[in-house]
């Protein structure tokens, strides 16, 4: 894999640091093998539910963890019942990790499993300290007033 020079960005930036660790992270090649199958969707402005395909787990076989903005799931694979003989196995019963990385100040608001389908809702709440606020700027010469509004974050 080729490197990158981020040289030119650090002389830039402050404080996005953070920002590129993720970037060297994201373009280093982890196996995954893509089990189980998901989907992720964008259900509001601020607002997605990232769907995972998991027939046959129970819910104590299912782990979620949210840990420095990546989404964890983990299973386990369930304990097969000595009593049958498996002929052909479609359905996939092993244990399972997949990881999901999240934007700042998106969180897990709920998640349930419901007709073989894990859902996980997220939202992204921004910190009202966070958002573009209206600053009230003083001319000293003629006392007027005047008011820059600052524009909406993308």
């Amino acid at each position: 894999m080729t490197n990158w020079n981020r040289n030119p960005f650090w002389r830039t930036t402050v404080g996005f640091d953070r920002l590129f660790d993720q970037l060297d992270s994201s373009l280093g090649f982890e196996p995954q093998d893509n089990f189980p199958p998901c989907n992720i969707t964008r259900t509001g402005e601020e607002t997605y539910r990232v769907s995972i395909a998991v027939p046959g787990y129970k819910p104590d076989q299912i782990d979620l963890t949210v840990h420095q903005n990546t989404l964890v799931v983990k299973a386990r694979a369930g304990s097969e019942q000595a009593d049958r003989e498996v002929l052909y196995r479609g359905i996939g019963a092993r244990a399972f990790e997949r990881r999901f990385s999240l934007a700042d100040f998106v969180e897990v608001t709920n998640a349930k499993l419901e007709d073989g389908l894990l859902q996980i809702e997220l939202e992204r709440r921004v910190p009202e300290a966070m958002k573009p606020r209206r600053i009230e700027l003083n001319t000293r010469a003629s006392g007027n007033v005047k008011s820059i509004e600052a524009s909406k974050a993308a």
